[in-house]
């Protein structure tokens, strides 16, 4: 499986996740996307030793997209602190089940459960986390829709499950809905401001468009 370097330079290195590659190494001992690019980089650059590449954020193994990566410790310190401060931005496509508004926000609480599942959970409830994002509604054909999504939170399966919460679940998701395909959610779009020269970078991918437009098909 290969991975699309969209980006790199002496700080920060952008790769499309495809489906399926974990984001890490785990127990399916399946390559993953970090050691692949540490090995890309290390080939490529003929790096001796261990090679440094700092994993700034997480994206569902299921599915794929836009990823940034650090590759200095500077630049990951700087970008940790871009994403706790919502200075680094995500946006997401989704083809779910259903007809949503135009556009919205959905606010909720998520408690991290057995099995690696999150729920919507009560405010207050002991260790759950508040989940917040806002939707726009691009395209809808018959009970199928495609929407857009920008993250302000960034927890465990949120987009997944806060559109799962209001009968809602994206298409292909086995864990939150009826699964049966590939789950149809892709990284599109990836704001950041450069860790040194500090200025605003965005990139964007519309790989996903073809495969969605046939989930729309149903």
């Amino acid at each position: 499986m290969s991975v699309e370097i969209v980006y790199e330079d002496n700080h920060l290195l952008v790769a499309i996740k495809p489906h399926n590659m974990p984001t890490q190494a785990d127990s399916s001992k399946d390559m993953d996307i970090l050691t692949y690019l540490k090995g890309y980089i290390k080939e490529e650059y003929n790096k001796p030793g261990a090679v440094y590449l700092g994993l700034v954020h997480r994206l569902d193994r299921p599915a794929a997209g836009l990823m940034v990566f650090a590759r200095t410790s500077k630049a990951a310190s700087r970008l940790a602190t871009q994403l706790q401060n919502g200075e680094l931005k995500k946006t997401y496509r989704a083809v779910i089940e259903g007809v949503p508004d135009d556009k919205g926000t959905f606010t909720d609480y998520l408690l991290k459960g057995d099995g690696n599942l999150s729920r919507v959970v009560k405010p207050g409830t002991p260790g759950a986390k508040q989940a917040v994002l806002h939707y726009q509604l691009i395209e809808s054909r018959g009970n199928r829709s495609l929407v857009e999504v920008d993250l302000v939170t960034g927890r465990p399966h949120q987009i997944r499950v806060q559109f799962a919460s209001r009968n809602m679940p994206l298409v292909g998701d086995a864990r939150y809905g009826e699964g049966g395909r590939q789950l149809a959610l892709y990284a599109s779009g990836l704001s950041l401001i450069h860790p040194t020269k500090k200025e605003r970078m965005d990139f964007t991918s519309d790989a996903c468009d073809e495969r969605f437009e046939r989930y729309l098909r149903g």
